[in-house]
């Protein structure tokens, strides 16, 4: 993956109507987000409400979804939480059935210190024979991830990235400057993509690409080719669906829209719910006018 793959989708989870993790339509999605431009799939990450799923589901999806994609994509299993012994244990387990890189969320709740998450991090990779991509989201989880801390863990071989959804481009800039230059930042905000570009970022690990994958390819493709204009103009034009997307917290307005255009994704577990009828009549009004990329009738 390191150096080859620039847009990654982080996945819904889909379930059926009981609530149970819909294993098949999993499949499914997976399938048509790689028919429309992503790279490879994050699964049970944020947007796939990995804090709402057990470690049984989540060890069934790895396996189902690795299954579907076979060598089309890299697989990207979302194991961190804030339980570092936890962590390393489904790691382990991950790698087993068969994923191809390990995405680790900064632990939430807690509140470590630099050097706790340092030695959170290194505890973990340490344990396991595959790539890691780290993930900074301070509005979820209160703690940042400085970029001292991330050069730091640079140094450490299966650290190969980090998903950055700080918003801080300034952190951002100095973490591209202080790391190798294989060392790949991925934006973890789309409306951050292009100017994570711009400062040397490799790609990003998208939500909107659910639905406009083809496009955020495109624009990508577009500033690496350097056709900046171009690549901004897009950026620009997807802009709105980005604010579409988080009107409520994510992935409640994703999996509203997948459900809306007739790709059947269930409801989100509680505590989220769907979004309130003021923001999915905005929702609507977004869609109406986008062109979408996924295709509807994927199959396995």
């Amino acid at each position: 993956m390191a150096g080859l793959s620039r847009l990654f989708t982080a996945m819904v989870t889909p379930f059926d109507p009981e609530g149970n993790v819909d294993y098949d339509q999993a499949k499914r999605l997976a399938i048509a987000l790689l028919d429309s431009g992503s790279d490879g799939l994050v699964v049970s990450g944020t947007t796939g409400e990995s804090p709402t799923l057990s470690r049984e589901e989540k060890l069934k999806l790895f396996a189902e979804v690795k299954e579907a994609v076979g060598g089309r994509g890299t697989v990207i299993a979302g194991t961190g939480n804030y339980c570092t012994k936890d962590s390393i244990e489904l790691t382990q387990t991950a790698e087993s059935v068969g994923v191809d890189a390990i995405l680790l969320v900064v632990p939430c709740y807690n509140k470590p210190t630099q050097e706790g998450l340092f030695q959170h991090f290194k505890a973990i990779v340490t344990a396991t024979s595959l790539p890691c991509i780290l993930y900074n989201v301070p509005s979820r989880t209160v703690v940042n991830l400085a970029p001292e801390t991330v050069i730091k863990l640079s140094e450490i071989g299966n650290i190969v990235g980090i998903k950055e959804a700080s918003a801080n481009l300034e952190q951002i800039a100095k973490i591209i400057d202080g790391t190798n230059k294989d060392f790949l930042v991925y934006s973890g905000n789309d409306s951050d993509t292009l100017p994570i570009l711009a400062l040397g970022g490799c790609g990003v690990i998208s939500v909107i690409s659910h639905l406009v994958g083809l496009q955020v390819k495109e624009m990508m493709e577009k500033f690496l080719s350097g056709k900046a204009d171009e690549a901004a103009t897009i950026h620009r034009r997807l802009l709105p669906l980005v604010d579409a997307m988080f009107v409520v917290s994510s992935p409640s307005p994703t999996k509203y829209a997948l459900n809306r255009l007739g790709f059947r994704v269930g409801k989100p577990r509680l505590p989220l719910v769907e979004p309130d009828e003021k923001s999915a009549a905005f929702i609507d009004a977004t869609l109406s006018n986008c062109k979408i990329n996924l295709p509807i009738e994927a199959k396995v």
